[in-house]
């Protein structure tokens, strides 16, 4: 056993890779990056050769790991919580498939949206699926429930899911690790049916599925990461979920209060521990991060006989992070006074790097549609997604990963024409690339810009798996050759830029304009990192 002091991310990571894992899938995206960052860059994971590279999207890599657990190694797959939209398709199946070497699915949260489109919660997608869910409340138990679900995941043969949050995944502690185990043998599925999901088969494994279901509450019910802490007041029992555990004991220190308290952090809800807690307190009060999932399920399971609060009743708020504050009001608990933030300290928006190739992009393009008006550009998920704001104004919407390209097809369809969609590299070939067919397929009248900066770069600069080949892709999927134009988005080239433009919105059907610069940050890194390999060499010599 070894002390580490690691992110939530990382305790995960590390934790998967000590349980014998042999691949792991993910697409970047905050605050699930560093999972695969770290399997990376383990020696362990180097030592054993786990696969550990970054997959197009998160669907990709959900099949990729559903792949190995076919057969028969251990399997993991990350991603954000709008990633899991992606790879919804191939998750909800996957439960009713089953798996045969341990398959976990660990999908990071972001309430608050600090980094993110919406703030859903996946608890709700692992509920939907019929699998165990395991909710961490700090970074020892991220460790030990990784370690752990795969032995779940393999005795029941159903996929297992990890859900955290932002706070958690971010924030560091020390963490104790277990033993390292071997990775498993491959082997074949031992019914070579299994993954066929026929209609007559799929009925078969969906009866199955749910007739584990009392298998999995029962591992609830028993499961150590779930249990009751006496208190003398039994006026109010609290239910604390996941991380919601920790702003509660926060929030309790600041007081002499001594409630019951009932933490979950294993699902299903153990139905039974639940009823047997909630008979001995007058009234009820459940803290989760996210949906109001257990308060809303409370009312079935107890019938209306007790008061539940949380965030339907409007005790905490529905929208936003959980934290110590929220819960102290909830718990009637005064407050420090707070303090004004001095005028000094003023909010500074997000903007793109200086010297980015977007903004060169954005000027041009700003230019070439002077004259038709605001409105017409759809933009997409990306460090380019900033170009929103002042001083560019440049681009009128952003939706999901690969929006761009489909949404200006329908309002081209609409009569919006010109109409400019705006992507990334990385944005493209995760899921810009089915609607660029769409658009050859109908010849729509829209010009799509691929602002390629040969890395994913809002995340940190992962690599991006259209890097050198995104020609090439367009031409395959039918771009006209005389359409597809190549441009340096750099200052000097501005106004050639700008007649580059301008051509491609006059033309009356699909026109690319892919403009190659590579991103400043990673190309500063690139140098240091070489600067750094040079001093070593001549150190050596």
């Amino acid at each position: 056993m070894k002390n580490k002091l690691l992110l939530g991310d990382e305790a995960l990571a590390q934790g998967v890779l000590d349980a014998g894992l042999s691949g792991c899938y993910a697409y970047p995206g905050t605050p699930s990056t560093e999972i695969m960052e770290y399997i990376q860059n383990s020696k362990l994971a180097i030592e054993r050769n786990v696969h550990r590279s970054w997959s197009t999207n998160e669907k990709t890599a959900m099949e990729a790991a559903l792949g190995m657990s076919y057969a028969g190694k251990r399997a993991m797959v990350s991603m954000k919580h709008v990633g899991l939209n992606v790879a919804s398709d191939a998750f909800i199946n996957s439960a009713i498939t089953g798996v045969n070497g341990g398959l976990i699915v660990i999908v990071a949260d972001d309430p608050s949206m600090h980094s993110s489109q919406n703030e859903q919660d996946s608890r709700f997608y692992g509920k939907f699926a019929l699998v165990p869910i395991f909710e961490p409340s700090n970074q020892q138990e991220a460790y030990d429930m990784a370690y752990e679900a795969f032995d779940l995941s393999e005795k029941y043969q159903v996929p297992v899911m990890i859900r955290i949050t932002t706070r958690l995944a971010h924030s560091r502690s020390g963490v104790q690790t277990k033993s390292v185990r071997e990775m498993n043998k491959s082997r074949l599925p031992g019914d070579m049916r299994q993954f066929i999901l026929l209609p007559a088969i799929a009925r078969k494994r969906y009866k199955g599925l749910l007739s584990n279901q009392e298998h999995f509450t029962s591992e609830s019910e028993n499961s150590h990461y779930n249990h009751i802490i006496e208190g003398s007041n039994k006026d109010l029992g609290i239910i604390a979920c996941g991380l919601a555990n920790n702003y509660l004991h926060e929030s309790l220190k600041r007081t002499s209060l001594d409630y019951p308290i009932l933490k979950i952090s294993q699902y299903p809800v153990p139905v039974n521990m639940i009823r047997k807690f909630a008979s001995s307190c007058k009234k009820l009060l459940i803290l989760e991060e996210g949906y109001p999932i257990v308060e809303e399920s409370l009312t079935g399971l107890l019938n209306m006989e007790y008061k539940v609060s949380g965030r339907l009743d409007g005790s905490l708020p529905l929208d936003g992070e959980l934290n110590s504050d929220h819960v102290s009001r909830a718990l009637g608990i005064e407050l420090p006074a707070s303090r004004e933030v001095p005028s000094l300290v003023a909010n500074r928006p997000p903007t793109l790097c200086p010297g980015c190739g977007h903004t060169d992009v954005f000027l041009a393009l700003n230019k070439a549609l002077a004259t038709y008006g605001k409105g017409r550009v759809f933009s997409d998920i990306g460090c380019y997604t900033l170009g929103a704001l002042d001083p560019l104004n440049a681009i009128d919407t952003c939706v999901d990963m690969g929006a761009s390209v489909t949404m200006a097809v329908g309002a081209a369809d609409a009569g919006l024409i010109p109409a400019v969609a705006m992507i990334g590299d990385s944005t493209f070939t995760h899921s810009g690339m089915t609607g660029l067919l769409d658009a050859v397929v109908k010849n729509s009248p829209i010009t799509l810009i691929i602002s390629d900066n040969a890395t994913t770069a809002m995340t940190g600069g992962q690599n991006s798996a259209g890097t050198g080949s995104l020609e090439k892709i367009c031409l395959g999927l039918g771009v006209d050759r005389e359409h597809l134009i190549m441009m340096t988005p750099l200052r000097k080239n501005h106004d050639k830029n700008i007649d580059i433009m301008k051509k491609e919105l006059e033309y009356n059907g699909v026109s690319v304009i892919i403009a190659q610069r590579e991103c400043v940050q990673t190309a500063a890194r690139d140098k240091r990192i070489a600067a750094a390999l040079k001093l070593k060499k001549v150190a050596n010599t």
